[in-house]
């Protein structure tokens, strides 16, 4: 007598439940469609504008974050450094070069769930355009590690995978069609000690 029903039920939580996974792990696996890989770099520049995908809408309003205007900013990601690798907190990276045109940028790293890394205050775990420190042709060298460096050090904790967040504000290249043909620092890694 109750067979039927149980069947309906059962059925009805299977779809609901692989349903809501699914999307679950859609919104976790992409930020949308249109990304820009410059190097090691990625960028989404369509995910903030109302002509956005609606994997991108979905993220968004997941993430809960404030995003750029299409002239405000553009938002940066790495993983991976220039060889391909995945970024390692165990290893140290030297990030070297020159930022597109922007009125300020900030450079930061992330866990691999995309939270800010959490240190002691007294430690650097974020550069901006006014802090970081130049060589005379205007590039930088930023040394990012869990071990204290010289000069430019961002300092991260030992969480396994990371990523890279370079921010750019007021940019000209937010809005154009020409971010394919920007020049973007390279992530090398300089070594490994725990390995």
């Amino acid at each position: 007598m109750f067979r039927i029903p149980l069947l309906v039920a059962l059925a009805l939580s299977i779809a609901f439940g692989v349903g809501i996974v699914s999307t679950v792990s859609a919104l976790k696996a992409t930020v949308g469609f249109g990304a820009i890989s410059l190097g090691p770099w990625v960028a989404f520049p369509d995910a903030q504008t109302e002509n956005t995908d609606p994997y991108a809408k979905a993220h968004r309003a997941r993430a809960g974050k404030l995003l750029y205007g299409g002239a405000e900013g553009l938002q940066f990601t790495a993983a991976v450094d220039t060889s391909g690798e995945r970024l390692s907190s165990g290893c140290t990276y030297d990030i070297t070069g020159i930022t597109p045109p922007a009125r300020f940028w900030t450079l930061y790293a992330t866990t691999a769930n995309d939270q800010p890394m959490k240190a002691p205050p007294e430690l650097p775990t974020a550069f901006n355009a006014w802090t970081v420190q130049r060589q005379a042709d205007s590039s930088f060298v930023i040394h990012v590690s869990p071990v204290a460096q010289p000069d430019n050090w961002l300092a991260i904790r030992r969480v396994g995978a990371f990523e890279l967040v370079l921010t750019l504000l007021d940019t000209p290249t937010a809005g154009s069609s020409g971010v394919i043909d920007l020049a973007m620092p390279t992530i090398v890694k300089t070594g490994c000690p725990d390995a």
